[in-house]
Parts: structure tokens; C-alpha cells; sequence
């Protein structure tokens, strides 16, 4: 017999890795919004639990490069808290980067988010960018993705 939060974390977890729609048109940038979450809650008494972040940029267009514009990462109540990028970062084709908030960061919230923008020279494949979050906790570990979805 499972453990009653373990099969809400289960579901949840399969309800956030969902794979949407990959997109057919090609782009030469995007601003995308990507969920994360430093910590989530559980039990009764809503205790939170604390999750590392890892932010993942892949570019899937096999032929041509494109350019990291920026990386922002948001609180719950939106306010700026780090910018990843000062400088325009290259992927080759194929290639992916990665942006990580550490387990014992915690001002993110439950509500966090990451703003990417990326640009290319020409019309590619859009990247995919999701969070990659895990967490553990005496007995109890998690893990979930969440997908980007561009906004501009």
C-alpha cells in the first residue's frame, strides 16, 4: 500500500513533466518564461521543502547556432533576483548551457520563475528550455520538470 503523499507527489510530478507541443515555425529569438520552484510544500502543516533548480537551454536545431541574450530569475512576487548573463553566450548546434540555483537558496519561493530571451541570425528550431528540480529531505526526495513557454 503507497504512502498517500507519495502518490500526490507521483501524479504531481507526472502533471508537470507533461510534454507540450514542440513548435514547428522557426524563430530568429524569443523571450521565454520558464516555472521553477525553490522549494514546495507538503503535509498537513504545509512544510516546505527545499529544491535545488537547475535551468536548461538546448538548442535543437542541428545546423545553426544561436545566441543567449539573457537569463533572469524571479521571485514569486517578481522581483529581479539574479541575472545569469552578461555577455551573449554562444550554442553551437546541438549544444545546451545550464543555470543552477543551489538547494539552500531559498528566495526564489514556490512561485519562482527564469526569463530567457535568446536570438539567432538566421530562422532555427526554437531551443528547449525547461527547470530541472530535485530535493531531499530525511526520507523523502523529489524531482519534476517544468517546460518553458515563450511569451514575446
Amino acid at each position: 500500500m503507497s504512502h498517500p503523499l507519495l502518490s500526490l507527489l507521483a501524479f504531481l510530478s507526472l502533471l508537470l513533466s507533461a510534454v507540450l507541443p514542440a513548435s514547428a515555425e522557426k524563430s530568429t529569438g524569443q523571450t521565454i518564461y520558464v516555472p521553477a520552484y525553490s522549494h514546495i510544500y507538503f503535509g498537513n502543516q504545509e512544510r516546505p521543502l527545499a529544491l535545488s533548480v537547475t535551468l536548461s537551454i538546448r538548442n535543437i536545431d542541428p545546423a545553426s547556432e544561436m545566441a543567449i541574450t539573457s537569463v533572469a530569475y524571479y521571485r514569486t512576487e517578481g522581483e529581479l533576483l539574479r541575472q545569469f548573463v552578461k555577455d551573449p553566450v554562444q550554442l553551437g548546434p546541438l549544444g545546451s548551457a545550464r543555470y543552477v540555483v543551489a538547494q539552500d537558496d531559498n528566495t526564489g519561493g514556490s512561485g519562482a520563475n527564469f526569463i530567457v530571451k535568446w536570438s539567432a541570425s538566421k530562422p532555427i528550431n526554437p531551443p528547449i528550455v525547461e527547470s530541472v528540480m530535485i530535493g531531499t529531505q530525511s526520507m523523502l526526495g523529489i524531482s519534476f520538470t517544468s517546460r518553458g513557454e515563450a511569451i514575446e
